[in-house]
């Protein structure tokens, strides 16, 4: 089963480091970075979906994905 999750926050280098993280653990970058300029905040937000393969088991939607091997 694959499994997707959208990073997001403030274009800084904490948001690269959560990135980073992801990677760490085995997730892949799925698509393009998005970047969207939040009016209200007047600061750069950005995204970054990625996946990850984990063990054929039945999908739980109250379960964490980080929890899933």
């Amino acid at each position: 089963m694959v499994i997707y999750r959208f990073l997001s926050g403030e274009d800084d280098s904490a948001f690269c480091h959560k990135v980073t993280k992801a990677l760490s653990e085995g997730w892949l970058l799925y698509g393009e970075p998005h970047y969207v300029f939040d009016a209200g905040a007047g600061k750069m937000r950005c995204g970054q979906a990625v996946t990850k393969e984990v063990a054929d088991q039945p999908y739980d939607p109250d379960k964490k994905l980080i929890d899933y091997v």
